[in-house]
């Protein structure tokens, strides 16, 4: 983020910068630049596919079994995608991520999903998938989320599943569990899915399929569907069982007035076509519940919820279609904006740029107080979501990028203090949010109650949502352009956060990007714009710790086996992508590096990897949704970011010799 505007180079000044590393730069800037440009969309914004496994896609088959509403077209054009995604040479399942090993969970979704959508279960790829599923241990070992929608379809017993009754919904805030603290993506998902399991839902299933050729030992009969780990876990499990022995007996008046006040809890969260949460999964959970409830199909409620599900499905021109997560529009906007910024001063991109500031500002939520505010009940709202509209969900890693983009824009065009309001409501916003260690998380302010992760729905790990580098990096980035003299204890406590999260070797973790190299990036890009000296040895020894990493192609690439392997931070095998060399130029630009050799090497493996359409692609999962346990691809990565670092490297190198 920079507020220099740019200036295309001339022949002399390009001579003095070209070199056998660098020799096109001009050309691919400006082949990426029209290639970005040609991807907005006319009301000026941005949004790339994203992409995650197997799962989202198997789900939405098994949400048509569920509800007796099959699309046979849109189900076989699912299932090729299922098949094109299965590793048969190899471990004979579906991975979390491109190149990884067996998940087990997306692989019994997608063998049942292929198996309703009509697959023989004696083709060669069910018999590889279902060996591959025997071969460890079976549908039983699957996880948690897995076994509820097993419970749901009558293929495993309810025992099998964690004890989630919906009388949760009348805890007081002060009890060891709370809705309130936890994340809102669990939050979302948990509420609509109580009532499932509390009423015992079950799939119509009109076609009758099943899979019980996936358990080693009859379901019915497994004794061993939870994993036993620590005191905290085994008493969680001891809890559950207690539980699930009292639910007989709680009053029906209880239940009842339970399930009325989780009804009274989504139903204002749904959020039009954008869907509750703008996630998939809390939308089926939610769809689902209202038609156990008693809601018609016909009810403009129930309608609209199948709507925010049905435009998350991508069809591509190869007959396939698959279903995201969520879409990420302001994310995309705002970074290819900031990416154009570099570019050109050329009209067309300037008039770009405006435009998707005015969309971006169109966005912003100003009137409703979502679930934040039981943490900052006094805060205005101020925030932007991810997706199209989130109003309950703003989250402050994309607020803090578009408030800079929208004050940096202010004084690129001269205009200072046209966005003021806007950045100083997203600012006070962020701020209230704060966490007590002076970090940032996602969506909440100290949502730290790790406990919580022991219980047995909680096997992904992934209830909460602390803060984390990354997005606290972002904030103080924003926190230094925005510059208010009063944000400076604010920024200061961020910055010591980030000081005390950095890892021995110099780095930084990556909750929201794949991983080390995404989380050092965002760390020294916030530290650099927040004015701090980038010769101090924490700096250098970050900077150090991302040269140790560049391959011998000049490029830099990071596994998601990452997340499990702290030894393989900043790794992949020697094989660079676009995506983890943008992070590690940019990071070291950002610190003042543009004329090392590690620089000027990155920057000739994005010449060379750049393709002809003008972007840049890698078939690689760049981001965690939950690290461990889910991941996404997002498709804007290779098309922004790989740009960015060029244009940004031609406009360092310019000023050099200006």
């Amino acid at each position: 983020m920079n507020s220099s505007a740019p200036s295309t180079a001339t022949a002399a000044t390009a001579d003095l910068f070209q070199t056998p590393h660098t020799h096109g730069l001009d050309e691919a800037i400006d082949r990426g630049r029209a290639a970005l440009l040609a991807r907005q969309h006319h009301d000026g914004h941005w949004c790339f596919e994203l992409e995650s496994d197997c799962t989202i896609t198997a789900e939405y088959i098994l949400l048509m079994h569920f509800m007796d509403e099959i699309d046979d077209v849109l189900q076989e054009k699912m299932a090729r995608y299922l098949r094109a995604t299965h590793v048969k040479d190899g471990h004979g399942g579906w991975p979390q991520y491109h190149g990884g090993d067996i998940d087990l969970s997306g692989t019994v979704k997608a063998y049942y999903a292929l198996k309703a959508a009509g697959d023989d279960p004696e083709a060669e790829h069910m018999r590889i998938a279902r060996n591959a599923i025997l071969a460890h241990g079976g549908a039983a070992k699957a996880n948690v989320f897995t076994r509820i929608l097993l419970a749901l379809f009558e293929q495993v017993p309810w025992r099998a599943t964690p004890y989630v009754p919906v009388e949760i919904m009348l805890l007081p805030r002060w009890f060891p569990f709370h809705i309130d603290k936890i994340s809102y993506w669990a939050r979302t998902t948990l509420v609509p899915l109580t009532v499932l399991c509390s009423l015992k839902a079950k799939a119509a299933n009109p076609r009758k399929v099943h899979i019980r050729e996936l358990f080693v030992t009859p379901p019915e009969h497994e004794r061993h569907y939870f994993i036993r780990g620590g005191l905290l876990n085994r008493t969680f499990l001891a809890l559950d069982k207690i539980g699930r022995f009292i639910d007989r007996f709680i009053p029906k008046a209880i239940r009842q007035r339970a399930v009325k006040k989780a009804e009274a809890w989504f139903l204002p969260r749904l959020n039009g076509e954008d869907g509750i949460g703008a996630i998939f999964p809390p939308m089926v959970n939610s769809y689902e519940a209202m038609a156990l409830l008693g809601y018609p199909k016909d009810h403009p409620a129930r309608q609209t919820c199948l709507r925010s599900i049905q435009k998350l499905v991508v069809h591509r021109d190869d007959g396939t279609a698959y279903c995201q997560p969520c879409v990420s529009p302001i994310w995309d906007t705002v970074w290819s904006a900031l990416t154009l910024m570099h570019t050109s001063d050329d009209t067309q991109t300037q008039d770009a740029i405006a435009k998707s500031v005015d969309w971006l500002t169109s966005k912003q939520e100003l009137e409703l107080k979502g679930d934040w505010a039981v943490r900052a009940p006094d805060a205005a709202p101020g925030g932007w979501a991810f997706q199209y509209n989130n109003a309950y969900y703003p989250d402050i890693d994309d607020s803090a990028v578009v408030a800079a983009l929208l004050h940096i824009q202010d004084r690129r065009r001269g205009e200072s203090g046209r966005h003021r309001f806007n950045t100083d409501r997203a600012m006070d916003w962020m701020i209230a949010l704060q966490s007590k260690n002076g970090g940032f998380a996602a969506f909440d302010a100290d949502n730290t109650h790790y406990h919580l992760n022991a219980i047995p729905f909680a096997d992904h790990g992934a209830l909460l949502d602390p803060p984390t580098e990354d997005v606290s990096g972002r904030v103080a980035a924003c926190l230094g352009v925005l510059a208010r003299p009063q944000d400076r204890d604010v920024l200061q406590r961020c910055i010591a956060y980030l000081r005390s999260t950095q890892l021995e070797d110099g780095s930084w973790w990556g909750r929201w990007g794949s991983n080390y190299i995404y989380g050092t990036w965002s760390v020294l890009g916030g530290l650099a714009l927040a004015g701090e000296d980038p010769q101090q040895p924490y700096i250098r020894k970050a900077v150090e710790w991302l040269r140790s990493r560049q391959h011998a192609d000049g490029g830099w690439g990071e596994t998601n086996d990452s997340y499990i392997d702290h030894a393989l931070r900043g790794t992949n095998e020697g094989v660079s992508t676009p995506q983890s060399t943008a992070w590690a130029l940019l990071a070291q630009m950002a610190v003042g590096d543009v004329r090392s050799d590690s620089v000027r090497r990155g920057i000739a493996f994005l010449l060379a990897q750049q393709e002809n359409g003008g972007l840049w692609y890698h078939p690689s999962h760049n981001a965690p949704g939950f690290p461990r346990v889910y991941y996404l691809k997002y498709h804007g990565y290779t098309a922004y970011f790989p740009l960015w670092a060029l244009s940004r490297y031609r406009q360092l190198l310019q000023s050099a010799t200006a």
